[in-house]
């Protein structure tokens, strides 16, 4: 009974392992089922795309001539940017000469302004000591002679037309001298000293004469350039207004801006304000604004009078340390389109990713190893072009 017992246990073991078997040949039969319904649309997928792909290659290879075509185009293109390039590069040379030129003279001008108002304060100087002098002569001879000095001339029985001879004057003096001593303390000096003092009036009179000339010849050279400094003023103040209104819309998206002369009409000696009004605010003058505010307003200002009288080469300095992302990106895109309008390189120094992802190169400073620095240059613009062409 115990064999028999040991083998129908036996049997039952395997009766239940073949059940388990079936059930797990018939599960791996259901995932290979599946397996071969996923392989089949896998290989109907993979030929969709291999049929596209096919496709694709049909249309890019006609790629490479129409490239060619346009790079053609292209070189063209530059060659005649060149050109005007080329030409605007001497007109800028020529008008930089006349300007350096025109400074020249206005620095010759100004000096010669300065000279002749020392002239005049020394003229001055030497009108009043002159006067000083003719008054304490007046007294003396009022107080020795009891005349006036145009009475000098007849007392000494001088002819003005034909004065004595030196040597006739010498003897005559010698006489007069020794008559003074015979008659006392009396000062033979008087006519001598007259005309002396006649002469020296004479010529401080024509002095003073030539002093108030040269001070008119002054005073219109003076109002000249007072009016040619005003006329020039005035004109490059309406063009620095009229271009920071739009770079003041430009870089805040709207608003508006204007420049006002104050405190005074002549406008050699008014002051600046800044009104600006960013979008959604009233006018108000600079000072009100917020501190990125102020900032974007400054730039506007500061690239206007940059557009009044470009340079070939701009250098900014962190000007993009208070703004914000979106007003870097306004920045940037600013100094892009004045780069592309005029033939102006900007240096740009900063810290910013947003202003670096911006430009065409990059110039910085790496650390390979500690204590060693190491100059890096990236040329983004040609990164970019190789990608376009890739």
């Amino acid at each position: 009974l115990a064999e028999r017992q040991r083998a129908y246990d036996l049997l039952a073991r395997e009766a239940a392992a073949r059940i388990q078997r079936l059930a797990d040949i018939n599960e791996e039969h259901a995932s290979w089922s599946e397996r071969a319904a996923t392989a089949e649309a896998t290989l109907e997928e993979l030929a969709k795309r291999r049929t596209t792909i096919g496709e694709e290659i049909s249309a890019l290879s006609e790629r490479p001539a129409a490239i060619q075509t346009e790079r053609m185009g292209l070189a063209d293109k530059v060659e005649a940017a060149e050109a005007t390039r080329g030409t605007a590069a001497d007109a800028l040379a020529v008008a930089e000469t006349a300007l350096r030129e025109a400074d020249q003279a206005l620095k010759e001008e100004e000096h010669r302004l300065a000279t002749a108002r020392e002239d005049r304060v020394r003229a001055e100087g030497a009108v009043e000591q002159a006067d000083q002098t003719i008054s304490t002569l007046r007294e003396r001879i009022s107080e020795r002679l009891e005349a006036q000095p145009v009475e000098l001339i007849e007392i000494g029985g001088i002819d003005p037309e034909a004065p004595p001879e030196t040597e006739a004057a010498e003897r005559r003096f010698e006489r007069l001298v020794r008559e003074r001593d015979n008659m006392g303390p009396v000062n033979l000096r008087a006519q001598q000293e007259a005309e002396e003092l006649s002469e020296q009036i004479a010529s401080m009179e024509a002095e003073r004469d030539d002093l108030i000339k040269a001070i008119a010849r002054l005073r219109h050279g003076i109002s000249e350039l007072n009016r040619e400094g005003r006329t020039r003023f005035v004109a490059a103040f309406e063009e620095v207004n009229t271009h920071f209104q739009e770079l003041f819309t430009k870089l805040f998206g709207g608003g508006r801006a204007h420049l006002e002369l104050t405190e005074s009409d002549d406008p050699l000696e008014a002051g600046l304000e800044i009104m600006a009004s960013p979008p959604g605010k009233r006018l108000q003058v600079l000072s009100l604004l917020s501190g990125g505010e102020k900032a974007l307003t400054t730039i506007a200002l500061l690239f206007a009078v940059f557009l009044t009288n470009p340079a070939p080469i701009c250098v900014l300095d962190e000007v993009d340390a208070p703004l914000d992302d979106t007003n870097v990106m306004r920045f940037c895109a600013l100094v892009e389109q004045i780069a592309h309008e005029s033939s102006t390189r900007f240096l740009l120094v900063t810290h910013h990713r947003t202003t670096m992802a911006r430009m065409d190169r990059l110039f910085g400073v790496t650390m390979p190893e500690r204590g060693v620095s190491r100059l890096v240059s990236v040329d983004l613009q040609g990164v970019s072009h190789l990608k376009a062409i890739a």
